[in-house]
């Protein structure tokens, strides 16, 4: 089993630059013009062109403001105030600093999109950090 990962956007070109910017995401195939194809995570990522107003799931309509979502991306990283210094220069918005955790380093973010995402790096025993021994 494999997933993939999807991402509705309304500007193909604006999200191309900034996946590969904010990530070191590179173009793996292009099919048409509103359909790319990122390559260099685990899962490929799909920038789909979707415009604002039409509908997504449901009866809800799609909005690139920031916007709350159950599911969200945590793209782990090395360094993560180097990652955050990456996103932001390619058009990333900060919404909660780098901070210390007991799992390690994380820091908050959206896309240009309104699409939310964390940096998180890892400490030495990672989410093993928080099971509490019995």
């Amino acid at each position: 089993m494999t997933f993939l990962l999807n991402i509705d956007v309304p500007d193909i070109a604006q999200a191309t630059s900034f996946y590969t910017a904010a990530f070191g995401l590179t173009v793996g195939r292009r099919f048409g013009t509103d359909f790319v194809e990122l390559l260099g995570w685990p899962a490929p990522v799909y920038l789909l062109t979707k415009q604002a107003g039409t509908l997504g799931a449901g009866a809800d309509r799609r909005r690139y403001e920031r916007h709350w979502t159950p599911v969200h991306i945590d793209v782990v990283v090395d360094d993560v105030d180097a990652a955050v210094a990456r996103a932001l220069s390619a058009g990333a918005i900060l919404e909660v600093p780098a901070c210390d955790a007991p799992y390690g380093r994380i820091a908050m973010l959206a896309d240009p999109f309104g699409h939310g995402f964390c940096l998180l790096a890892f400490s030495e025993k990672g989410y093993d950090a928080l099971v509490e021994s019995s």
